[in-house]
């Protein structure tokens, strides 16, 4: 799933550059060679980082969102001002390429049982057996510090939220948005920004219905943080936008003239 993830970016981001004027084939493969590898290589440091063990940089597990999405972003950086691409015109493109390749990845996170929710009694929740871990009592309890009732066996598996399931129908429409932006020629940056925005606003609404055991701000995650944080500085760089385009609006304009 995780080649198919990268496949279907890749497709998306050579066609994201070429309806915009941002570059070609060979420009998305670089692009996405390394974003691939500094995504991967962020994902599992940024896990290595959180559990304080850095054994579990070669565990089969551990791809973590936002440190993949961090180093992974400064490696695409390097090759924009390495490629010269103009970089807002490729952010647009890249975003959408990034939220398709997101959803398809999840799916490979709900196949192997892993990064699913917290208990559930709604008809679609799935039992995970062979999970990572498996969503018995025992685990709820002590993993994930779920409080689950001393009347459920230990080993009972219990149905859980499929989390995975949500980010990649919530991210497939986020996908068609952003392609959509893209058709509109919107000045650039603008489709870029409202994806990543949407983005972080899905990530910080879905850790509310994940099994998790970093809620180190009360009952929110690191990752709800470091939504926020995205969110605040996308804000600021739209404000500091809109600021120089009304001041270059206001140069040109007859009565200043």
């Amino acid at each position: 799933m995780l080649m198919l993830a990268f496949l279907a970016a890749y497709a998306q981001l050579s066609w994201g550059l070429k309806r915009l004027g941002a570059g070609d084939e060979e420009d998305a493969s670089a692009i996405l060679f390394a974003g691939g590898i500094g995504g991967i290589v962020g994902a599992k440091v940024y896990y290595a980082i959180l559990y304080h063990d850095w054994h579990l940089l070669f565990d089969r597990s551990g791809l973590v969102w936002y440190g993949g999405f961090i180093v992974g972003g400064l490696a695409v950086i390097w090759v924009l001002r390495h490629r010269h691409l103009p970089a807002w015109r490729t952010a647009d493109a890249a975003a959408s390429a990034l939220a398709l390749g997101y959803a398809i990845g999840r799916i490979g996170c709900f196949l192997v049982g892993d990064d699913y929710g917290i208990p559930t009694h709604l008809p679609w929740g799935v039992k995970f057996p062979v999970g990572l871990p498996p969503t018995t009592a025992e685990n709820m309890r002590t993993v994930w510090g779920i409080n689950v009732p001393a009347s459920i066996p230990g080993d009972q598996l219990i149905a859980v939220h499929p989390t995975q399931v949500y980010e990649t129908l919530i991210c497939l429409g986020i996908w068609l948005v952003g392609r959509k932006l893209i058709r509109r020629h919107l000045q650039p940056g603008t489709a870029g920004l409202w994806i990543f925005a949407l983005l972080a606003v899905e990530r910080f609404g879905v850790e509310f219905l994940r099994a998790k055991d970093d809620r180190f701000f009360g009952s929110f995650t690191l990752a709800q943080v470091i939504s926020v944080a995205v969110l605040i500085l996308i804000f600021w760089i739209w404000a500091a936008r809109s600021h120089i385009r009304r001041g270059r609006h206001d140069r040109g304009s007859p009565s200043e003239g």
